[in-house]
């Protein structure tokens, strides 16, 4: 800067090591030019420290954000491989579900074809089942008949008379009587010969002439239905009763006191009770008495009075079958024909049949009994067990 013309060219330094001007030697001008420089210099060194300050701290935002970015960055990309995993666990367990549904499937139409399969053994097993226990099914309605004393089995000394008539013992024989179910259009015939049956049965069949119309009718043999032979043993006590159709409103203990109290009145025609053995579920009770007679006199009323309403009564007995025998056979003098038409009615065309294998000309001989059934229709035959041959 020029400080005049006269003088020779000073360096005017601010700061630093250099010789500096004196103040005093400037003009009034120069020194409030110097002033106001100095002054400007103060607000731009404060604005420059303020824009570096600025520029440092946008340094340092910019660092952060670049931190930032960089870490949102890697982020994004672990959720992005996160993404990618999670979508190919998700394919694979589709996959896996998928090929476990078909192996679901293919196991159900194995099972539906097993089940198939059980349920037509089943059907075919009920089938069978229900046939063996028609075969051998044991139905025998035994009707009340009265009983005839025919001796005494053994002697029992006066000592134990009292001990051993506490009980009565029967022995029972049970015969089935042999059936066979003739359907319509058969005919059962016995002849009072076996050998005359033998020598229908070599034929295979038999011509008819009945009414002049002619029918071939086919000899078997017959097979009777499976039959049955056992022995009921029975024992009776005397000393002790069977109680049934007990109410249960009253707790079990309560009831067997009551039952002991009921039965225990002679006005009733009880007596003395010395045990009562009472079942809850079955609502039953078996009461024994002290004395014999009791249960007997008991047992015949059939009913008796208990709280508010009556109890079946009988006497207590046990039975046992034995020597069961099944057996199945065939008639000796008997055959079946089949085959026979319902030419005319019943009686006469079973007449005609009669005396068609009456004649020795037809290989026949003296019929015993003949049964026709005709069409549509059934009879149960009966045989006698002596005409049986065992099988």
């Amino acid at each position: 800067m020029a400080m005049g013309t006269s003088q020779a060219t000073q360096p005017l330094v601010l700061n630093g090591d250099v010789s500096k001007t004196p103040l005093e030697e400037l003009s009034l001008e120069d020194q409030e030019e110097l002033r106001n420089l100095k002054k400007e210099l103060e607000q731009l060194k404060t604005q420059f420290e303020k824009a570096d300050a600025v520029k440092s701290r946008l340094l340092l935002d910019k660092l952060d954000q670049e931190k930032q970015k960089n870490e949102a960055q890697d982020e994004m990309m672990v959720l992005v491989q996160e993404e990618k995993d999670f979508w190919k666990a998700l394919e694979n367990q589709k996959q896996d579900l998928e090929q476990e549904a078909l192996a679901v499937a293919e196991t159900n139409h194995q099972l539906r074809h097993q089940i198939n399969k059980q349920k037509e053994r089943l059907k075919f097993m009920r089938s069978e089942s229900e046939s063996l226990q028609q075969k051998f099914k044991v139905i025998a309605a035994i009707l009340e008949k009265a009983v005839k004393f025919t001796g005494v089995e053994k002697e029992i000394p006066d000592h134990k008379l009292e001990e051993d008539c506490l009980h009565i013992q029967g022995q029972f024989s049970i015969i089935e009587q042999p059936t066979f179910t003739l359907s319509g259009g058969q005919a059962l015939i016995t002849f009072e010969e076996e050998q005359v049956a033998e020598r229908i049965l070599k034929l295979a069949r038999c011509p008819v002439t009945v009414d002049s119309a002619k029918m071939d009718v086919k000899p078997s043999r017959v097979a009777l239905d499976p039959t049955v032979k056992f022995e009921v043993q029975l024992n009776m006590s005397l000393k002790k009763i069977e109680v049934s159709n007990i109410p249960p409103v009253l707790p079990e203990e309560r009831i067997r006191d009551k039952l002991e109290l009921s039965f225990s009145k002679p006005s009733l025609g009880g007596g003395e009770v010395e045990n009562v053995d009472y079942d809850k579920d079955s609502g039953t009770a078996v009461i024994t008495f002290v004395h014999t007679g009791v249960a007997e006199r008991v047992a015949m009323k059939k009913t008796y009075p208990f709280d508010i309403s009556e109890v079946s009564v009988s006497l207590c007995t046990e039975h046992q079958i034995k020597k069961l025998q099944t057996f199945c056979g065939t008639s000796r003098r008997t055959v079946l024909l089949s085959g026979v038409r319902d030419i005319l009615d019943e009686e006469d065309l079973q007449d005609n049949l009669e005396i068609h294998f009456q004649k020795p000309s037809n290989y026949g001989g003296e019929v015993e009994n003949i049964k026709y059934t005709a069409q549509g229709q059934t009879t149960v035959a009966y045989f006698n067990e002596e005409t049986v041959a065992r099988e």
